[in-house]
């Protein structure tokens, strides 16, 4: 009979990587933690030195907080990087990208084949006035000409700004405003759960409402009747048809923008983060190679969308600029059935998985039963990323999709940083379920209290970067004082403030608590939304639980959770208070939720993020809003009404 959750995880509170893994590790040896600490220049400068330079740096570092410039001097191109330097080399015939539709429609494209594409498209973006520092925009799905766009962009040093394809017009359209674009790419439709989403007509009409842009390229996905507007609607195909494949790459100061990014749940004004060309690639080069022990022959599927930061880092730049295959994939997971990234897994021979936890939490929640399926040992490696993991998360990942034998790297960093930032090395680092254990080598962070002095080990506070690193963003694009006052601000100009709370343990392993608005101050103590959902997935009914803190008159907040039954469980009175019980056992009474609203979904975005500041506006009364970016919008009213009735049962008891 398998053991409770509870007694696994005492059991096993450390992993250790397997000796056969450790034999083959690209970092074997802890003493480089020492090395890069003592030397952190010199450490990124080393990895700086396997990229490829027209032009080799100067200077590592110049540091006027909270100013950073790194490589000053030299001289590079990404997608030279990316793509140019693998063809003298075996790699040439390599395959670069491996693409999957929902509908089942593959595309390979090797680094060879990768090259031409990126220098055809280079040379169309040049036929139409695009130059060095314009500003493109890209509002694609995840299709290989997205990646295609985006170094093609590299290559000409025009800036690109991916926005994700599930956006809403009205959220395109300020990103075009804000980043001043005059040529939009775009699609004619994609597919997701079966159905075609049409693409074109959401391009049309942020185009229309931002008003600046000159031309729209149209890539023919789905094939579906969409209109042309003649004079400025060009078909990707038409264009590429005469198009010449070799395209001479813009020699790129390290500091030269490579992309904008602007940040998911943005209110009010977008908020354009800026990210150079030196800086940024070696940081994903380097976290890319280390964090995920890549080899040769390694096929490596992060399942994030491209249109976030993840995808950018960890499926473009950092796999790409290592010559690694990178697997894409365009659709939803449960289609046509939940299994799908498991089939994929076995018909490619994934051997690098790296997902999310709300994604790992939904394959709890589908059952085993789908993963079994499918034959997994091909998988050596799974990493986590978006947010902090709960424990019984972390080990079911463990246990079912990596058979017992993969260690998991579960990374914390942010669009802001740029790359990975606190992290196993899989080779040397024994991981706890929920920590993202230490800093990668060169980066220095601590745990702060509101003094900003270092809180000892056990406990709580801030997290913080005390020092600057390579991918680290420049600015806020239009808007250097709020860059500094946002993240620069909160004690010194030499401590980068990340916005999440955190606690660090006595090896000196951090704990990510999650948005420091995610935590909430109930009579007077803080407590952690994540510690409390970590609590309730615990209990062996519960499949995903997301917490909010909501007003009180007089405690200030209270606890409210949101829960997800797992399949053969119902929610019930008994089954509330069984839960709100669970949590005062595990955290403390003061902790123990107000309310336990069971629930079959949770509001969600496309890339899987809960949307707590919607439950906190349902938990609250206030009005929800342009819902329009959910990956469910439909949830919102459903829970709305969920909670409404709880209220009355709650008040009528």
């Amino acid at each position: 009979m398998a053991k409770p959750i509870e007694a696994l995880l005492d059991e096993r509170r450390r992993y250790r990587p397997p000796e056969e893994f450790v034999a083959r590790a690209n970092v074997r040896d802890p003493d480089v933690y020492r090395q890069a600490d003592e030397d952190f220049e010199g450490f990124w400068s080393r990895f700086a030195g396997e990229l490829d330079w027209f032009r080799k740096w100067d200077r590592v570092l110049e540091w006027n907080p909270p100013d950073a410039r790194w490589f000053i001097g030299g001289k590079l191109n990404a997608s030279v990087n990316c793509v140019d330097r693998h063809l003298a080399t075996p790699r040439k015939n390599k395959a670069a990208i491996i693409w999957e539709g929902e509908p089942g429609d593959t595309r390979v494209l090797t680094y060879q084949e990768l090259s031409r594409e990126v220098n055809r498209f280079a040379n169309v973006l040049r036929s139409l006035g695009v130059k060095k520092g314009d500003r493109v925009t890209i509002y694609l799905p995840m299709i290989p000409e997205l990646p295609i766009s985006m170094l093609a962009c590299a290559r000409i040093g025009a800036p690109h700004s991916v926005v994700f394809g599930g956006f809403s017009p009205t959220a395109l359209a300020s990103r075009i405003e804000d980043s001043g674009s005059r040529i939009l790419i775009t699609c004619d439709g994609y597919y997701r759960r079966g159905e075609l989403i049409p693409q074109k007509a959401r391009a049309d009409e942020a185009a229309q409402k931002s008003g600046g842009i000159e031309k729209v390229i149209v890539v023919r996905r789905a094939g579906n009747d969409v209109p042309m507007q003649p004079g400025r609607d060009l078909w990707w195909h038409e264009l590429m048809e005469g198009a010449r494949g070799v395209a001479a790459p813009e020699e790129m100061d390290a500091e030269d923008m490579l992309f904008m990014m602007y940040t998911s749940g943005t209110t009010g004004k977008p908020k354009g983060v800026v990210h150079t060309t030196g800086g940024y690639l070696v940081g994903v080069y380097a976290t890319t190679k280390w964090v995920f022990d890549l080899h040769e022959e390694d096929t490596y599927w992060c399942s994030a969308d491209i249109g976030w930061i993840t995808g950018h880092s960890y499926i473009v730049y950092g796999p790409l600029s290592n010559g690694a295959t990178t697997v894409m994939y365009e659709g939803s997971p449960d289609w046509p059935d939940k299994d799908r990234l498991w089939q994929m897994v076995e018909r490619y021979r994934v051997n690098i998985f790296y997902t999310a936890p709300t994604a790992i939490r939904q394959f709890m929640q589908w059952g085993e039963q789908y993963p079994a399926r499918h034959d997994l040992s091909s998988l050596r490696l799974l990493g986590s990323v978006g947010e902090p993991i709960n424990p019984e998360a972390w080990v079911w990942y463990h246990r079912v999709i990596g058979g017992g034998r993969c260690p998991i790297v579960d990374t914390w960093w942010q669009t802001e940083t740029g790359m990975i930032m606190i992290t196993p090395l899989p080779g040397i680092t024994e991981t706890k379920p929920g920590s993202a254990t230490r800093p990668f080598p060169g980066v220095r962070a601590a745990v702060l209290d509101e003094n900003g002095q270092p809180v000892p080990p056990g406990g709580g506070g801030y997290l913080a970067l005390l020092r600057p690193w390579p991918a680290m963003l420049r600015t806020i694009w239009g808007d250097h004082d709020r860059y500094v006052a946002q993240y620069w601000s909160r004690w010194n100009r030499e401590t980068y403030y990340p916005g999440d709370g955190a606690k660090w343990d006595e090896d000196g392993y951090f704990w990510v608590l999650g948005r420091v608005d995610d935590v909430m101050n109930v009579a007077g103590h803080r407590l952690s939304t994540m510690e409390i959902e970590s609590a309730l997935v615990e209990h062996p009914a519960v499949a995903e639980a997301a917490v909010i803190g909501a007003l009180h008159p007089i405690k200030g907040q209270v606890p409210v959770a949101f829960v997800i039954l797992k399949s053969g469980h119902a929610g019930s009175p008994a089954l509330e208070q069984e839960l709100k019980q669970k949590v005062a056992e595990v955290i403390s009474p003061i902790a123990r939720p107000d309310r336990v609203v069971f629930t079959p979904d949770l509001p969600k975005t496309r890339s899987g993020k809960i949307m707590r500041r919607l439950l906190r506006d349902i938990a609250e009364g206030k009005e929800l809003g342009d819902v329009t970016t959910l990956r469910n919008p439909e949830v919102a009213e459903e829970l709305r009404m969920a909670f409404t009735s709880h209220a009355e049962r709650a008040a009528s008891s």
